[in-house]
């Protein structure tokens, strides 16, 4: 199948708006001799003469009539195609961006984000789905628009990153508790009973690394996927959170939290995305949101 000429599109448009090969040629900035040929061309490729002499003039056929409206649309179709996307009207913009985070992200950034994106893009908003994985399937697919964490070895080599804040780990009881006393040492921090947070399941983090080193091991009790359950269990009993700082600063509020008696590596938060939103108007504006917001909030 021979693949058709699309150019003959935007000379039969000139042609039927302006009923002259001379007008026409003119519009397409081409020479009537070139405009005589396409208009060979196109009556070769419909069949039909399309426009013929009526004394001085061309008139156009019944065919061409009723291609006339169909072919103006398709040339205003591709011409809005191939413009530059017009400047984003954020007070006009109804979206909704799916965000892939960890629970602590939404508690602690959720606020301030939506307050931010409803002042600016009331027609926004945010669907939040919890992080179960690293895996950067949904970002190619196109199921999520952007997520938060750790860039991690199994995140996708295509896949956009921007970091956001560097955290770090630290200590969290209930008021009152043993360590909310008096210097915490390593032995004191071992000596507890602990959360371990693992979306994995793994039974043992870079802490129990930490300790194995100055030979100390901690007693882990209970095994929980997120942050918000661990504080919510070190709230109510003497169990000790290891939770991300900031990540964590709302959901802490009447909890006592420490520093770490173990040299660990900060963390950085990044945000990722799939390389074909990188131009998306919309999505530039919402990364820019999310990056003010993380930066601004404790």
């Amino acid at each position: 199948m021979t693949t058709p000429d699309l150019n003959l599109l935007l000379t039969l448009d000139a042609l039927l708006a302006e009923g002259s090969v001379a007008r026409a040629a003119q519009r397409l900035r081409l020479s009537p001799s070139a405009m005589s040929r396409a208009l060979a061309r196109l009556r070769e490729t419909t069949g039909d003469p399309l426009l013929v002499r009526a004394g001085r003039g061309l008139v156009p056929t019944p065919r061409a009539l009723e291609l006339r409206e169909q072919v103006s649309q398709l040339v205003q179709q591709a011409e809005a195609v191939l413009r530059p996307a017009e400047q984003l009207d954020l007070k006009r913009l109804v979206r909704t961006f799916t965000l892939r985070t960890s629970d602590g992200f939404v508690e602690n950034f959720g606020p301030a984000l939506i307050a931010r994106l409803g002042e600016e893009a009331p027609g926004v908003r945010l669907h939040f789905v919890q992080k179960l994985s690293k895996d950067s399937a949904l970002l190619r697919d196109g199921s999520v628009d952007l997520e938060t964490g750790v860039v991690g070895d199994i995140t996708s080599a295509e896949v956009r990153t921007r970091a956001l804040f560097e955290d770090r780990f630290i200590g969290v009881v209930r008021a009152g508790h043993r360590l909310s006393e008096g210097k915490v040492t390593p032995a004191r921090y071992a000596a507890g009973r602990h959360i371990l947070v693992s979306r994995r399941g793994r039974d043992s983090g870079p802490m129990d690394e930490a300790l194995k080193t100055l030979g100390l091991e901690r007693e882990i009790v209970t095994l929980v996927s997120g942050f918000g359950a661990a504080l919510a269990l070190a709230r109510a009993s003497d169990l000790i959170a290891t939770v991300p700082e900031r990540h964590t600063h709302n959901l802490r509020a009447g909890l006592h939290s420490f520093a770490l008696p173990l040299t660990t590596p900060a963390i950085t938060i990044s945000m990722l995305w799939h390389p074909r939103m990188d131009a998306d108007a919309a999505h530039r504006w919402l990364r820019e949101c999310i990056r003010q917001v993380c930066a601004a909030v404790n």
